[in-house]
């Protein structure tokens, strides 16, 4: 025979989930790119950059350290104004630099560009010249408003990734302000650029009716009945 204690009275239920910020989220997501690229191959490097009106350099030198990763993402912070211009014109001039050094080295330079305005179309003035560097986008927005234009800037950011893009970059957006989304475009982002798709051929996450389909079509293929 056994005697059980008296389970102690249940305590109030669980309150609201915190809300998730923007820009925690980011930090988060950013986190996940690169404890998952090292986990992949610990050979890779990273510095980071924020825009401003300009371009500002958080960590300049490359390297595969998490610890200094992990610093200078968590001192990265959301503005509280809007800004006017958004000038990527400096951030192409530094990432074909250090693309001409990654080429010297026999690595390949890419760019993520998290970009989150949705009044403010980006600009540049960059000439056309060899091309050595890859730039991947991801685009958060707001929904559109008489003084949002989510739309416009995304034309033109997919404008400044067809000019400086050396190999297939992505441009992936979402206006659902929600973690996981960002979290799952930016798994998308950790292919290689020497090993994707093109995006239009793109189709991650499959959905289930697709699947559905594929696989009977594949059962059909092989003379097996499939019941209606």
């Amino acid at each position: 025979m056994a005697t059980d204690p008296t389970p102690p009275a249940p305590g109030p239920g669980p309150g609201p989930r915190p809300v998730v910020r923007r820009m925690d989220a980011v930090r988060q997501a950013l986190l996940l790119f690169v404890h998952s690229k090292l986990t992949m191959c610990p050979d890779h490097r990273f510095a980071f950059a924020s825009i401003g009106e300009t371009v500002s350099m958080i960590k300049k030198d490359f390297s595969s350290d998490v610890g200094s990763a992990m610093e200078a993402i968590h001192s990265l912070s959301a503005s509280e104004s809007r800004y006017a211009t958004a000038d990527l014109t400096q951030l192409f001039k530094i990432a074909y630099h250090e693309g001409k050094i990654a080429e010297s080295q026999g690595r390949l330079l890419r760019v993520v560009l998290i970009y989150c305005r949705s009044s403010t179309k980006p600009h540049h003035q960059w000439p056309v010249k060899p091309k050595n560097f890859t730039l991947d986008i991801i685009y958060l927005h707001d929904k559109p408003t008489a003084d949002n234009c989510p739309q416009k800037v995304y034309d033109a950011l997919v404008d400044a990734l067809e000019h400086v893009s050396q190999y297939e970059g992505y441009i992936l957006e979402t206006g659902q302000g929600l973690a996981r989304v960002l979290f799952r475009l930016m798994c998308i982002l950790l292919s290689h650029p020497l090993q994707r798709c093109i995006q239009d051929d793109l189709d991650i996450p499959k959905q289930v009716a697709k699947k559905t389909l594929a696989v009977e079509a594949a059962q059909n293929e092989d003379g097996t009945p499939v019941s209606s």
